[in-house]
């Protein structure tokens, strides 16, 4: 029997085996780790990326997002060559602009592989089930990141970081500033849970499964949350269920968050097989699987050089150290309810393009650390836009592009000619004109 008396600190220390240095480490492979790494190790650096999952892609792929949201063309180099080989291999939608379509359906798991092998022939070294543990930093610098898996703890010394992991989990644990949610009251954008069902051919009545606590059951569409549907070409229809209430960046919390939603998800499923839903039946659909993570929109972000800001956005603001364009409108659900209501108004939601700035990929007072994707340095409602995937690649090939350099000239990453990585982000396909 364990007693609150036994709560208290543990200290332990250990000498951790070191793996072979490198030019630049990149943690976590979402789109925008995936593009930094890839876009680094073209650069010629010696490039590392770790991974928690088994696969690559973050949100696009255990997460079960299959949309590119906003303008997929003009992205740069690396993600040309993400959609190209989606192409080639039929699993992305035909090309529109983002003013005619919102969101550019693709294969997720065709993304898993075209993602691997894109980072290792570029020369990548890819290094999957791997977590970021901690950082050993002193005045600005990161000297060592310690990464666990398989092998147990080791140590790992890169001349520069990049931080993709969604949560700003290096740039915290290195104890550079962060900050998450909204100023108000520090709630964040709720999470989302994607589920698959498939048509089978023949009615189908599953029962609720056994269950700790009792789940819901719904009889009138009006109780629902939030649920968004995308019927595929092949039987499939993919589901998006709001889940709000949790923390992304505390594990007991992320935990019970993933157990809400695979609760919720077969609350969903009964309501779906047994009632209409906005003019689709699913009564022949059975529950064939869902994603790998609970869909996170907000964790941790830093607090960079620069603080993009909804008035940036608003004003369709240009930078001399633009990196990166983004035009996806604000997509800030209420984090205080699962029903379908937005913190912006209809009107108001919709942004001219806007440039990311290089400032905010770059931590206050980090001389070697980037950090892309979802935790750079914005306001909640700026961050609800440039966080897609397709803004959040942009970002992680300027990380890439400039992490590589800085390694190489040996210059800390705030002293960066921006000119110069603007003029290498536009040879590399970049359009960052607004």
């Amino acid at each position: 029997m364990t007693h609150a008396s036994d709560a208290g600190p543990h200290h332990f220390s250990r000498e951790l085996s070191a793996l072979p240095p490198v030019d630049v480490l990149v943690a976590g492979g979402g789109m925008a780790g995936c593009s930094a790494a890839t876009a680094a190790a073209r650069q010629g650096a010696n490039v590392m990326l770790v991974e928690q999952f088994a696969d690559l892609g973050g949100m696009a792929t255990t997460g079960g997002t299959a949309h590119f949201c906003g303008e997929t063309k003009g992205q740069g180099e690396v993600f040309d060559d993400i959609i190209a080989e989606l192409d080639r291999l039929a699993a992305v939608a035909e090309y529109k602009p983002y003013a005619e379509r919102e969101g550019r359906p693709f294969d997720h798991e065709i993304l898993k592989f075209v993602l691997q092998e894109l980072a290792l022939a570029a020369g990548v070294d890819v290094l999957l089930r791997t977590q970021v543990v901690d950082a050993d930093c002193d005045a600005g610098r990161i000297d060592a990141v310690v990464l666990h898996n398989k092998g147990g703890l080791q140590a790992i010394r890169p001349a520069v970081v990049i931080d993709t992991t969604g949560e700003a989990d290096i740039a915290h644990r290195a104890g550079f500033p962060t900050t998450k949610g909204r100023e108000a009251d520090g709630a964040q954008l709720p999470m989302s849970f994607h589920f698959f069902l498939r048509d089978v051919g023949h009615d189908v009545k599953q029962p609720l499964p056994n269950a700790a606590a009792p789940l819901r059951i719904y009889e009138r569409e009006d109780d629902l949350p939030m649920l968004s549907i995308w019927p595929q070409d092949d039987g499939k229809v993919a589901f998006k269920l709001k889940v709000v209430g949790h923390d992304a960046t505390d594990g007991r919390s992320l935990s019970d968050a993933e157990i809400a939603a695979r609760r919720g998800m077969w609350s969903m499923v009964h309501f779906l097989q047994r009632h209409p839903l906005r003019g689709h039946d699913f009564s022949r659909h059975r529950y064939d699987y869902h994603s790998e993570q609970i869909g996170v929109r907000e964790g941790r972000r830093i607090v960079g050089e620069y603080v993009l800001g909804i008035d940036d956005l608003r004003a369709g603001r240009a930078f001399d150290d633009g990196i990166a364009v983004g035009v996806f409108y604000l997509d800030a659900m209420d984090p205080t309810t699962d029903k379908r209501v937005s913190q912006v108004p209809e009107a108001d939601r919709h942004v001219p393009p806007y440039h990311v700035p290089y400032r905010s990929l770059v931590p206050k007072g980090a001389t070697n650390v980037l950090a892309a994707g979802r935790c750079l340095s914005a306001d909640t409602l700026a961050q609800s836009s440039a966080r897609v995937m397709t803004t959040c690649a942009m970002m992680g090939q300027a990380a890439g592009i400039a992490a590589a350099r800085c390694a190489g000239q040996g210059v800390a990453v705030g002293e960066l000619d921006p000119a110069a990585l603007r003029h290498e982000l536009t040879r590399r396909g970049a359009d960052l004109g607004i």
